[in-house]
């Protein structure tokens, strides 16, 4: 080997070496900056109440509450017409020009600005369903769409193409093959779609800041979808931006930090625990 090509391979070699090294020192930069600023100022009162002006108490019981509604309601509406998509234009669809106009619509959509989205829902749903958990819940389903839709498809592909042929030779309809053979058979990257899903609802504030709003009210589950909230990440920009308050800011982005890394955990843990049931 020439001493040329080693001085490019030593060069090229030494360049990735220094870049996977300063990632990896900005994520953990940001992990340790945010936790060290906010977990000290997470107590079980600011868990547990709701503001209180009069009072002068802070309590972000209402926006954790707020973000677990707009996560089960995007789901809710996310997951069928997701997961239906993908197994419409993997399985059903003979038109190859229509699944690749859908596949680059999907596309499409995935790479347009939250704020675009926002400002669509804020046009559409908020005119219609009043400023509320619904309106934020119904934009971020359209924001989430592509992923989930992509994800499935993905996965219905890994599943060989001899197990449908299988299943045909039994006898078994259509329907039969996908619901029992098909399914089964790539439910991990469905689920791994779901829970990374969440992770973006959990951490989408733009859309929300023209869907949602800002209130910090605590209500259940149907009278909150009727009614304007805070997530916790709108929360965290409210608290920092208006009304100056970083230490309760920080503590949420601790907050979402370490929900974050439990989603990426979870994500990482059902696609070993179903790569394991296949190798069974």
């Amino acid at each position: 080997m020439s001493k040329k090509r080693k001085f490019y391979i030593f060069l090229m070699r030494s360049i990735m070496i220094v870049t996977t090294a300063f990632t990896a020192i900005l994520v953990l930069f940001l992990l340790a900056y945010v936790f060290i600023e906010g977990i000290p100022n997470i107590t079980w009162e600011l868990l547990s109440t709701k503001p209180s002006y009069l009072e002068e108490r802070i309590g972000i019981l209402p926006d954790i509450l707020n973000t677990v509604y707009i996560v089960i309601a995007t789901l809710i509406f996310l997951l069928p017409l997701g997961v239906g998509a993908a197994i419409y234009l993997t399985e059903y669809a003979r038109n190859q020009r229509v699944v690749t106009t859908i596949e680059y619509a999907a596309e499409t959509l995935s790479g347009i600005p939250s704020i675009i989205y926002g400002l669509v829902g804020m046009l559409v749903f908020s005119n219609n369903f009043g400023t509320s958990l619904l309106a934020g819940a119904l934009t971020l389903v359209i924001m989430n769409l592509p992923t989930i839709m992509r994800t499935t498809q993905e996965s219905l592909k890994t599943v060989p193409q001899s197990y449908r042929e299988g299943a045909f030779g039994l006898g078994a309809g259509k329907w039969r093959v996908i619901r029992t053979v098909v399914i089964p058979g790539c439910l991990d990257g469905v689920i791994t779609g779901c829970i990374l899903s969440i992770g973006r609802i959990l951490g989408e504030s733009a859309a929300l800041l023209f869907t949602a709003g800002f209130a910090h009210a605590l209500n259940n589950f149907f009278t909150g979808l009727r009614s304007p909230g805070a997530t916790l990440t709108v929360a965290l920009y409210v608290y920092a931006k208006e009304e100056g308050e970083f230490e309760v800011a920080f503590a949420i982005a601790a907050i979402l930090m370490m929900l974050t890394l439990l989603i990426n955990l979870s994500a990482t843990l059902v696609g070993k625990y179903f790569a394991k049931r296949k190798n069974i």
